[in-house]
């Protein structure tokens, strides 16, 4: 069994699944999302800061991560589930109303979530993934060959879970790579796997530990990638699953927060700017300079800062 390392731990059922989740601290509910390929453990510098502010936190394993229920179908996988999810989630911990964010797919499962239930949300942070108008570029961006390959890779069923599942440790070594590692960068071929032919990253990013590389490493061996794939299986029925969301926008208090150096910020020509219009009532957004994609671990003081302020103003407004 996957240890918690040292958290408190609870299986949580919702939504017909139950999701292994971290639950600490004691005030308003703050629930925290990661993406593909973390687990709860990617918010672990940020679960006492919050703690110490006054929020009760909860950071499931997300459907098909560590712990958490697989569903065999691809189709379960779908946002319409990851957000209901999220919402069952808040449902079992007994709150009518919570705080909400997200990072990479977590992100995106904010934004759909704050979209879709904003009667349940207090306010939206994301991290990394602008939130862009539901629509073609979104399923094909412009950039897919150049920075976003792996997307059209991820499509085919059995075959990224099994070069990622055959040696995870240098699977992890080249997600968790220093920059100038890990796996090559540029346009790919058609036929081009994840990985390549090349020999497995040395060096690991300054902010990722041998420890928490193992503790990721054990995550993936308890679930596998199936789970966590599926997730892009689905990015073609987004735009089908909820049309009369197309270019609505997101009505609840949202903040945005990435690293200067995040390739997710180049999915679309200045999707960091083109993002402000998808929104109702924009607080703020922080680039946290020299940051890249895993910000929050990357550059875990400034983002406590940053995310802990805006929870703070919102909180704040809600007891005036």
């Amino acid at each position: 069994m996957l240890d918690a390392a040292g958290r408190s731990e609870q299986y949580i059922e919702t939504n017909g699944v139950t999701l292994r989740t971290i639950v600490e601290g004691e005030g308003p509910l703050v629930i925290l999302l990661h993406g593909f390929p973390r687990c709860w453990y990617l918010w672990r510098h940020q679960i006492d800061p919050l703690k110490e502010a006054g929020f009760r936190v909860a950071v499931p394993d997300q459907r098909g991560y560590g712990t958490s229920s697989r569903p065999e179908r691809i189709e379960d996988y779908n946002i319409l589930e990851l957000a209901a999810d999220v919402i069952g989630l808040a449902d079992a911990l007994g709150e009518e109303k919570f705080y909400l964010v997200g990072h990479d797919w977590g992100c995106i499962v904010a934004w759909y979530t704050a979209w879709l239930y904003p009667h349940r949300l207090h306010c939206v942070t994301g991290l990394s993934v602008p939130c862009l108008p539901i629509g073609p570029a979104a399923v094909n961006p412009p950039g897919l060959d150049e920075t976003f390959w792996y997307i059209r890779y991820f499509q085919n069923p059995g075959v990224a879970e099994k070069e990622f599942e055959a040696d995870i440790d240098r699977t992890f070594r080249s997600f968790n790579g220093a920059r100038d590692e890990g796996a090559p960068a540029g346009p790919r071929p058609r036929d081009a796997t994840f990985l390549g032919d090349g020999p497995a990253a040395t060096k690991l990013l300054p902010a990722i530990t041998e420890e928490d590389h193992a503790y990721y490493v054990a995550s993936f061996t308890e679930s596998g990638f199936r789970g966590p794939i599926n997730w892009y299986r689905n990015m073609g029925r987004i735009p089908t699953l909820a049309p009369w969301l197309d270019r609505a926008q997101i009505q609840v208090p949202a903040y945005f927060i990435a690293g200067s150096d995040d390739p997710v910020l180049r999915f679309t020509n200045n999707s960091y700017d083109l993002q402000d219009r998808s929104f109702a009532d924009l607080r703020g957004k922080e680039l946290i300079d020299g940051a890249g994609h895993w910000v929050q671990e990357e550059k875990a003081d400034e983002v406590n800062a940053a995310l802990t302020s805006f929870l703070n103003s919102i909180r704040s407004e809600i007891s005036a």
